[in-house]
C-alpha cells in the first residue's frame, strides 16, 4: 500500500535523531520512501491512502527483544501447591506444567491475545522465546501463523531442554522451522535457536544444536543466569558457569542472545563482550520473581550491546523503559543513573539487536527502512527536541495513548481501532480454550 502519514511531529530516532515539526513519511509498499514536511510530500504526490496524524507523533515501532507468548492461560492461574519461594519452585510448580499441558490450539491462541495488545500499544515487533513440552513438533509453525494473522513482525524460536527426555525432539523443531523460514527469506517472520535455561540441557543435546545451528547460520536466544540457582546447577552438573560453558560449546557470538544475566561476573561479561553476544535485560520480570538486579549498566560501560524485553509481563515497552529506569536508580541508590541508558536499551539496541536478523532495518525512520510506524497522542506541554526528547519520551510519552499501529506498511489499527482483527472473538474463544487448559493443569 503506498501511504502518505503527515500532519504530525515526526521523531527519526536512529544515530541521527530528527523531529521535524509538521512532518510526514511517505511509504511505499512496505518501505519507507521519504520523510520531510508534510506540504513538501503532499505536493510531491505517488500515494493512495492519507493517514492524517492529526498533530500527534509518528514514530517507529515499539521492539520487545524477549518474549515469550505462550505464556497468556497463566494469568489468573495459580502455581501447584504450596506457593513457590524460589525461582525454581515457580519454575517446577507453574511454568514447566504449564508448557506441559499446552496443546495446538492453546499455542495460538496464547499468541494472538498478546499480539494483539502488540498492536495496541505499539509494539511492533518481538523476538518471542516458546515452551511447549507437551507439543512441540509444528508449535513454532502455529506461532508464524498467529504473526501472519494479526501482522505483527517477528522472530520465533523453541527453548529446547531435557527436563522431560525431550531435547532431541526440541532440536528438530528449531531446525525444521528454520529452514522453512530461511526458505522463505520474509522479515515479517524469522527465527533463532532456542535453549532453555542452560542447566536443563545435557551436553549432548547442547553440541546437537550447535551444530545443526552452526550447519543453518542462525545465533541462539536462550535465558542465561537468570537465578542463583542457574550457576549453581551449572556448577554442580558440568562444572563450569554458565556462560562458560555456553561459550565452551560455541553458542555465544554476534547473532546469539543471552536474557536475563542477573548473576554473571565480570569474566562472563568479558566473554560476551569479546564475542558481540547481545543481552536482553527484563526488569519487571525480575523484580516479579525475586531473583535480583542485573548489572546491565556495567555490560554497558563494557561495551556490551544490552536490549530490552518483557518475558511476558506485558506488551507495553513503554511500561519496560521506565521502570528500567526508576530500578537502577534505587539498585545503585543514585538518581543521575539510568536515564540515558534505559532509552537506549529501547530505542537504540533493540533495533540493533532484530536488525541483525532483518534485511531491512527497522526502529527508525529513515529511507528504505521496513514501514513499521506508530502514531502516539501526545501534546508536548514544554519545548519537544532532540535535546529535550528523552525527557519527554520517559516522563510524556510513555504515558500517552498510541492512536495507531502500521507494520510492513499495512495499517493494523486506525484511531484506536483494530483493522483486521475481532478482539471480541478471539477473546471468546481463548476463555473457552483457557477453561479446558486449567483442568488439565
Amino acid at each position: 500500500m503506498d501511504m502518505l502519514i503527515g500532519n504530525g511531529t515526526v521523531i527519526t530516532l536512529g544515530e541521527n535523531n530528527r523531529i521535524i515539526p509538521r512532518g510526514a513519511v511517505l511509504i511505499k509498499g512496505n518501505t519507507i520512501a521519504d520523510i520531510g514536511t508534510t506540504s513538501r510530500l503532499t505536493r510531491r504526490g505517488g500515494y493512495k491512502t492519507y493517514v492524517d496524524a492529526r498533530g500527534m507523533l509518528i514514530m517507529p515501532g515499539m521492539i520487545n527483544c524477549h518474549m515469550h507468548l505462550y505464556s497468556t492461560f497463566a494469568r489468573g492461574l495459580s502455581p501447584k501447591p504450596p506457593p513457590p519461594r524460589t525461582f525454581v519452585q515457580i519454575l517446577e510448580r507453574m511454568w514447566w506444567p504449564l508448557d506441559l499441558a499446552l496443546n495446538e490450539e492453546d499455542i495460538l491462541y496464547s499468541a494472538l491475545i498478546p499480539l494483539i495488545a502488540c498492536i495496541k500499544n505499539g509494539t511492533t515487533m518481538v523476538i518471542d522465546h516458546h515452551e511447549s513440552q507437551g507439543f512441540q513438533m509444528g508449535s513454532l509453525e502455529l506461532l508464524a501463523k498467529a504473526l501472519k494473522k494479526t501482522g505483527v513482525r517477528g522472530s520465533l524460536c523453541l527453548g529446547i531442554s531435557d527436563r522431560y527426555g525431550k531435547g532431541e525432539e526440541g532440536v528438530e523443531e528449531n531446525v525444521e522451522f528454520i529452514e522453512k523460514v530461511e526458505n522463505k527469506k520474509d522479515d515479517m517472520v524469522t527465527a533463532l535457536f532456542g535453549l532453555h535455561a542452560a542447566f536443563t540441557v545435557k551436553n549432548g543435546t547442547l553440541r546437537k544444536a550447535v551444530e545443526e545451528a552452526d550447519r543453518l547460520g542462525v545465533g541462539f536466544h536462550t535465558h542465561c543466569a537468570e537465578d542463583k540457582a542457574d550457576e549453581t546447577q551449572s556448577m554442580a552438573r558440568y562444572k563450569m558457569r554458565v556462560v562458560n560453558r555456553l561459550y565452551e560449546f560455541g553458542v555465544l557470538g554476534p547473532k546469539s542472545i543471552a536474557v536475563h544475566c542477573v548473576h554473571i561476573d565480570k569474566r562472563e561479561m568479558e566473554l560476551l563482550r569479546k564475542t558481540g553476544t547481545a543481552v536482553v535485560h527484563n526488569p519487571q520480570s525480575n523484580m516479579n520473581n525475586a531473583v535480583g538486579v542485573a548489572p546491565v549498566l556495567e555490560m554497558m560501560k563494557r561495551g556490551i550491546t544490552v536490549g530490552l524485553g518483557t518475558d511476558g509481563m506485558t506488551t507495553r515497552m513503554f511500561d519496560e523503559v521506565r521502570v528500567a529506569n526508576i530500578l537502577h536508580k534505587l539498585a545503585d541508590k543514585d538518581p543521575r543513573v539510568a536515564f540515558a541508558e534505559s532509552c537506549e536499551m529501547l530505542l537504540g539496541n533493540n533495533a540493533a539487536i532484530v536488525n541483525r536478523y532483518l534485511s531491512k532495518p527497522v526502529g527508525v525512520i529513515e529511507k528504505g527502512a521496513l514501514a513499521d510506524i506508530i502514531v502516539v497522542d501526545y501534546t508536548p506541554p514544554t519545548p519537544l527536541n532532540t535535546d529535550t526528547f528523552l525527557g519527554h519520551f520517559l516522563f510524556g510519552i510513555c504515558d500517552a495513548h498510541v492512536d495507531s499501529t502500521i507494520i510492513n506498511g499495512k495499517i493494523l489499527m486506525k484511531n484506536g481501532k483494530l483493522t483486521m482483527l475481532n478482539e471480541q472473538e478471539i477473546a471468546k474463544k481463548s476463555r473457552k480454550l483457557a477453561e479446558e487448559f486449567w483442568k488439565r493443569f
